[in-house]
């Protein structure tokens, strides 16, 4: 069944495919005397307005673009997999952290309590929507749980297209989460510290806090919004201070910009530079290699290294990593 779930819910299969505005990617993973291993990778650019990411409406305006560029890459990567897991834009989906003083037993009435509880801020009816969730922080005061909400016509675009070259995508998620993944795979974070990951594309900003492995704070943000990067990251700031007893950042990542095929040096460079200042603090990038190593014959350019995160962080659920 193809579900719509945040971090690490479900294993993934052995391909992994990311559709973005810009471009559509693919990359395979292999097990090397235990270690997992990209063990190819491919890219082919889309045309500008070929897909859109939105909510609410229609994604795929060129459908020809799309299915083309995903063919290409299956070919490049050696062949056309039965099974993938699906790595889609943030915008596709609503992302909300609620918590329950008392969680139902049964999963049935779980299930239930989760989707009255996102009904009321759905743009759309909820009987329309795919809903997924996986359990967050434990706290004194009950359980959280992190819920993704996307309208089902929207996540079945996708999806269509897979099938249309005859790989059904067993696992759809969204691409900061599995950026998020790919970084807990790594595991050179302190278990308890506090840490800030920006994913920046040219049509959306997502930024997301992380204490230990769990989620505490996710936002998405479309270019067509009004404010910078910075006004976003001092919004957060804010409002981890105020409300979320923040006492800083361990690490502050910075993904997706290096990867866009429309972004300069200069707009990673001024990216970098706002957050850097806006949060007193080293700005890294991510590198997926702590993850899952490449091979010799795949470059490790920056661009290369950023494009390859989402894909990674869905890649490595199959090597059994949970968060929490």
């Amino acid at each position: 069944m193809n579900i719509l779930a945040p971090l690490r819910e479900a294993a993934a299969p052995s391909v992994a495919v990311e559709m973005a505005a810009d471009r559509v990617s693919a990359a395979s993973l292999e097990l090397r005397g235990g270690r997992p291993v990209i063990a190819a990778y491919a890219t082919e650019p889309l045309p500008d307005g070929a897909l859109v990411p939105s909510l609410t409406t229609a994604n795929i305006h060129n459908r020809a673009a799309v299915l083309g560029a995903l063919g290409h890459v299956f070919d490049r990567i050696g062949g056309r997999p039965r099974r993938i897991g699906l790595v889609i834009p943030d915008p596709v989906a609503k992302v909300s952290l609620v918590r329950f003083e008392h969680v139902p037993a049964r999963q049935q009435d779980l299930d239930g309590l989760i989707r009255w509880q996102v009904k009321k801020a759905s743009p759309f009816a909820i009987e329309d929507a795919q809903v997924g969730y996986t359990a967050g922080q434990r706290a004194i005061d009950g359980q959280e749980f992190i819920v993704t909400v996307a309208k089902r016509d929207i996540v079945h675009e996708y999806e269509e297209l897979c099938g249309e070259v005859g790989a059904h995508a067993g696992l759809v998620d969204l691409a900061t989460f599995n950026v998020i993944n790919a970084i807990l795979a790594g595991r050179s974070l302190a278990h308890a510290a506090d840490w800030l990951i920006v994913n920046v594309t040219a049509d959306y900003a997502s930024i997301a806090i992380l204490r230990g492995d769990d989620l505490i704070f996710f936002r998405n943000r479309g270019s067509e919004t009004e404010g910078t990067l910075s006004d976003l990251v001092h919004q957060t700031a804010m409002y981890y201070e105020d409300r979320l007893s923040g006492r800083g950042f361990e690490r502050v990542l910075l993904a997706g910009i290096a990867a866009d095929g429309r972004a300069q040096a200069s707009d990673f460079e001024q990216a970098r530079r706002s957050l850097a200042e806006r949060l007193n603090t080293t700005v890294e990038t991510v590198d997926p290699r702590a993850a899952a190593s490449l091979t010799d014959r795949i470059s490790a350019a920056p661009s290369l290294l950023d494009a390859l995160a989402p894909l990674a962080g869905m890649l490595v659920r199959q090597q059994g990593i949970k968060v929490g």
